[in-house]
């Protein structure tokens, strides 16, 4: 175990609801993640919307600093939900912060009393793919050429969903 300096802190995360005032580092951190980016105008005008609630996950480093890390945000309706996006910055990419999301997502719709949580991933994001499978989704169905983003060939988007209650 590594004994660190008595004003370092571990690595610590956090998650809060997102605000309005959150939209630079959500267009910021799904520019980084994803081929078309959303601009701060489109996320501030999705987060007016009644039905739609997004977490932002905040990691604050050893020498105390937080900043963003990642987010996602849910359309809850008619008893169904959907994941509309979900993104990790890059440089904490694969240290359980898209779990946490997700988790937290999951409780929310439980809290809504949902039936099933819905989101679409590409077919070729393996990681994703996993993480959504160990937390218990199952794949309902495929959109071929969904995702182009300039591609000439589209790549498929495989549709999965969740059981809540």
């Amino acid at each position: 175990m590594i004994n660190l300096p008595q004003w370092l802190d571990p690595p610590e995360l956090r998650i809060r609801s997102v605000t309005q005032d959150d939209c630079g580092d959500l267009a910021r951190i799904h520019a980084g993640s994803f081929g078309r980016d959303w601009s701060e105008a489109e996320f501030d005008a999705l987060l007016r919307q009644d039905n739609i609630h997004a977490f932002l996950a905040l990691r604050r480093n050893t020498f105390r600093r937080s900043g963003p890390a990642g987010f996602v945000i849910v359309r809850v309706a008619d008893g169904d939900s959907e994941i509309l996006t979900i993104a990790v910055a890059q440089n904490f990419q694969g240290t359980g912060i898209g779990r946490r999301l997700m988790e937290e997502a999951l409780r929310l719709v439980y809290r809504e009393g949902v039936e099933t949580l819905h989101l679409e991933v590409e077919a070729e994001n393996h990681v994703a793919v996993g993480l959504y499978r160990s937390l218990d989704f199952e794949t309902v169905g495929e959109r071929k050429a969904y995702y182009s983003q300039g591609r000439s060939e589209g790549r498929t988007a495989l549709v999965m969903r969740r059981q809540v209650r």
